[in-house]
Formats: structure tokens, C-alpha cells, sequence
């Protein structure tokens, strides 16, 4: 499949300019910058890194972010473990709770010698995990914590519950330890929110271990992350491991919450210009939503960048311009609301680059990355990236 991919790009043009569009570009530079960056601060922070690569899915991509060829790293469907297993990873943790029907997939990798772990929060997945490895390898289990009400898991303060789970683990050899994602901190809008976020995750995944641990179980690991956490967490006491995936490309999204800024996100949206309702205050261009997802994740941030933010073909931003409706195939672009900006004159044919609120999902519409750098119209490469479960 990736050789395919590969061989219907073979003949890519020698800048963007020859680009048939929409296509995703990435630029290369930024990647690089993104993840040194992430990669300075938890080496001073003394913790452990373990990327997410659900967010790039592409073998390319992996090789620059991993701290090692064979990991550690973080999946979100089976189809990454299974691709990036083939390509040498080692070592994942499949954050995910367990449905009990993919336990044969996961005992397949195991048998393989992946050391693949996967998530459990309640007691049917433990038993169901207990039942799989007593016909197997022990499949390790990390019990999944709700930190901040977003999403599931087990609330630290039910420690009751967590050592239930832990000792259904625990006598079938497959308890781990905790782990958690402060998913909440995607609504945080200052570098003081989001590190308060850091230290609320840090605490509940501590506490969730000291109950199992103070039960007598075992708790080697304790996993916390998300970008604005990782980003902002100055104390990682009692943590073993950050996890982290959009941080490598960054968004719209992530610039709102603060961690970053427009000129750190990779990933744009190349498209062209194929009409115009003057009329309306429009320009129209050949990137709908097949392009850069339904997303609107900055409705709620102090500004709303509606469907994506608008650059030149150099990549930086034309004041006020955003993508403000998304047909199939169709995306409508107009002065944002409220500001007196005249509307730019881009004839027919004009290039542009938008850059997206979530890059994860504007990333999963495409078959790969155009690779660009920053200052140039040169294409360096053409990465391939899959999808599926």
C-alpha cells in the first residue's frame, strides 16, 4: 500500500507551483523545530518521552520524531501498531481502551515480540484481558484514569474501583500501571491554565498509582500526556513517561490554547483559486472540507479562525482572510466577520495555503505529505501516511 502511494507521486514537480490541488504540505523545518523543541524541554524536565504517532501515521514522519528506531511510542488504532511494527517499533502502548474482539490482533503482535500494552477501565476489559492472556502471552495493561472529566477512564478518588481493576490484572500477570490524558486542557487559553492542567494530570495519574501500589500491586509505570500538558508541565515528579502527538505539526487549536504560534504549525492545505462571488465578499477555491475536515475547533477559542487561516503560497498569513464555509469540494474564503479588511485581489488560478484547526484531521483527507521548507517553493519529498483501524 505505501509503495503504492509512493509510485503515483514518483513524478512530483520540482515546486509547489506544478502541484495538482488540494495537497497537503508539510514543512519540514517546522517538524524538525517542533519536535526538538518538545524533546529540550522533558530532557530538563527528567522524564521520559513516548511520541503519539496518530497524528502523522507515516513511517517518514516516525523516523524524525521517535527517541529510538524502536520506540517507545503511542498508537491510537491497531493498523499503526501492526505498520509501524513491521517497520521496527518495538514498544507501544495502544492508548485506546480495549473492545475485547481486537485482543486476538493484540496476542498476534505480542506473539511477534511487539511489546505492545493497551488500556483497560473497568472490570469486563480486565477480564476479559485475564481470560486472553491465560490462553497467552500475559498482555501488560495500563488502568486508564479521567484526570479532568473529558473523556473515560476511572476517576483517581475511586481508588476502590482502581484496585478491583488492578487485581484482575494483576493475577493474570498483566497489570502495568496508569495511565491518563488531560484531554480537558484543549479548553485552556493561557500558559497558567495549562500548566495548572499539567499539574491536575500529574496528580491524579500519582494518585491512581499510590492506590494500587498502596494495595500492594505493582504500578511500574505511570503515563500522563497531551500536547498543552507536555508542553507546559514544568514537574513530572512520580511520572515515568509524557505522551504527545500533535505537537510535531501544531494547528490553529494549539495556537489558540498558547503553546504555540502560526509560524510553528508543518501542515497547510495548498490550493487554488477557482472563482469568485463578488458579490458576497467571496472567494472561492478547490479545498472544501474533503480537504481540510468539518473541524471547526477554534469556535469556541477568542478567535475563530473558522475552517482554517489563509497564507500566501509563501505560507504566511494575509491578514484576516479565513475559510469561512466549507462545501464537499468547494471552500468559501472572506474577510473575518467584524474586521475592515479589504478582500484581497486573487485571480483565478491564484495559489494559496491554509492552515487547518486540527491538524489530525485534516491530515486523515490526504494519502500523504508534500514536503516543503519554510522560505522556498521547492519540493523535498513526498511522504506517504495510511489510515484504517
Amino acid at each position: 500500500m505505501l509503495q503504492d502511494f509512493t509510485d503515483r507521486h514518483s513524478d512530483l514537480p520540482d515546486c509547489i507551483d506544478g502541484l495538482q490541488t488540494p495537497c497537503l504540505l508539510l514543512d519540514e523545518g517546522r517538524l524538525d523545530a517542533n519536535v526538538a523543541r518538545m524533546r529540550a524541554h522533558l530532557d530538563a524536565c527528567n522524564v521520559a518521552f513516548r511520541p503519539h504517532l496518530k497524528t502523522a501515521k507515516s513511517l517518514d514522519v516516525t523516523q524524525r520524531v521517535l527517541p529510538h528506531p524502536s520506540g517507545p511510542a503511542t498508537v491510537s488504532t491497531l493498523k499503526e501498531a501492526e505498520i509501524f511494527a513491521k517497520a521496527g517499533v518495538k514498544d507501544m502502548i495502544y492508548a485506546v481502551g480495549i473492545a475485547p474482539a481486537k485482543l486476538p490482533r493484540v496476542l498476534a503482535l505480542r506473539r511477534a515480540g511487539i511489546d505492545l500494552a493497551i488500556l483497560a477501565d473497568c472490570r469486563v476489559q480486565a477480564e476479559a484481558i485475564a481470560a486472553a492472556s491465560a490462553d497467552g502471552p500475559p498482555l501488560p495493561t495500563l488502568i486508564e484514569i479521567d484526570c479532568d472529566g473529558h473523556r473515560s477512564g476511572l476517576v483517581p478518588e475511586d481508588a476502590a474501583e482502581i484496585v478491583a481493576v488492578g487485581r484482575i490484572l494483576d493475577a493474570a500477570g498483566a497489570l502495568r500501571g496508569v495511565l491518563t490524558h488531560a484531554g480537558g486542557s484543549y479548553g485552556d487559553r493561557t500558559p497558567d491554565a495549562c500548566a495548572a492542567s499539567a499539574a491536575r494530570e500529574r496528580a491524579g495519574a500519582v494518585a491512581a498509582a499510590e492506590h494500587l501500589r498502596g494495595a500492594g500491586l505493582p504500578c511500574p509505570v505511570v503515563s500522563v500526556g497531551s500536547t498543552p500538558t507536555a508542553a507546559s508541565g514544568a514537574d513530572f515528579a512520580g511520572i515515568t513517561e509524557v505522551r504527545a502527538g500533535v505537537f510535531m505539526f501544531f494547528d490553529l487549536v494549539q495556537a489558540g490554547i498558547g503553546v504555540c504560534t502560526t509560524d510553528d504549525i508543518a501542515l497547510s492545505v495548498l490550493t487554488s483559486v477557482i472563482g469568485h462571488r463578488r458579490d458576497k465578499g467571496w472567494i472561492i477555491v478547490d479545498a472544501g472540507w474533503m480537504a481540510m475536515s468539518r473541524d471547526l475547533g477554534t469556535a469556541d477559542q477568542p478567535v475563530n479562525q473558522f475552517y482554517g487561516l489563509v497564507c500566501g503560497p509563501d505560507g504566511v498569513p494575509i491578514p484576516d482572510l479565513v475559510m469561512v464555509a466549507a462545501n464537499q469540494e468547494h471552500g468559501i474564503l472572506a474577510c473575518r466577520p467584524g474586521r475592515p479588511t479589504a478582500l484581497p485581489d486573487l485571480p483565478v488560478g491564484a495559489r494559496l495555503r491554509i492552515l487547518p484547526n486540527h491538524a489530525c484531521a485534516t491530515a486523515a483527507q490526504h494519502d500523504g505529505y508534500v514536503v516543503v521548507r519554510a522560505g522556498s517553493d521547492r519540493i523535498h519529498g513526498y511522504w506517504p501516511r495510511f489510515g484504517g483501524w
